[in-house]
């Protein structure tokens, strides 16, 4: 009997054709250049497991063979595969853990990354505080006038990044549907992959015009 969350699976290879889609999109804006950057989402009927990209592959080439099957909640691999699940999977397992998402997009725009750079710390979090911009309708704020966007440490052992996302998620109220990881890129999340991208994109143009000057990037401690 076929297990239902097999990659050769109907839906899961729905779900994998539009994770591949997506990812060449992004891919040709230049957000995920090589093999960085990574994409996921649950899969329908099954919400307690999720399809990510594979560790190492081209972002602009994948297809629906190029993913592996995990446990949303944990991030380890459900079935045997000779593939590799990314290596921030646990960091999109976080998000599930501690947010209501149904899709995780993680990318190395530059923008977001310049942002990234001048906020983040090595060993603590911090936050950006964003206000009066037009984008940050986009994000789904209970209150679209202001927000703070989390910047973690970017730790070597990706299993304490994952550790602060969901430390910080689990407890903080409005929080904005996307992060920043020191030096790294940043991610979001939404209630589909579209969503997710959209939502991607207003936090990559919110942090463009930071950098360009239309804003001042205020950082501090959480507390």
């Amino acid at each position: 009997m076929t297990d239902r969350t097999s990659t050769s699976d109907p839906s899961t290879r729905r779900v994998g054709d539009e994770l591949a889609s997506f990812s060449a999109r992004l891919y040709r804006l230049g957000w995920m250049p090589g093999t960085s950057g990574n994409l996921s989402a649950r899969l329908p009927g099954a919400p307690d497991r999720a399809l990510i990209t594979a560790s190492g592959r081209d972002k602009g080439e994948l297809t629906a063979q190029d993913m592996v099957v995990v446990d949303a909640r944990t991030g380890d691999p459900v079935q045997p595969t000779a593939l590799r699940a990314s290596a921030e999977t646990s960091i999109h397992a976080a998000v599930y853990r501690t947010t209501d998402a149904e899709a995780v997009i993680h990318v190395h725009s530059p923008y977001a990354t310049a942002v990234a750079c001048r906020a983040g710390r090595e060993t603590r979090t911090t936050l950006v505080h964003l206000e009066r911009f037009e984008l940050l309708k986009g994000l789904g704020l209970a209150d679209a006038t202001s927000t703070e966007l989390p910047v973690f440490p970017n730790w070597a052992e990706v299993s304490r990044i994952a550790a602060d996302v969901a430390d910080y998620y689990g407890q903080a109220t409005a929080a904005p549907p996307g992060l920043l990881i020191a030096g790294h890129g940043v991610t979001a999340w939404g209630k589909d992959l579209a969503q997710a991208r959209n939502r991607l994109e207003c936090l990559e143009s919110i942090c463009q015009l930071l950098v360009i000057g239309a804003g001042e990037i205020r950082v501090r401690d959480p507390g």
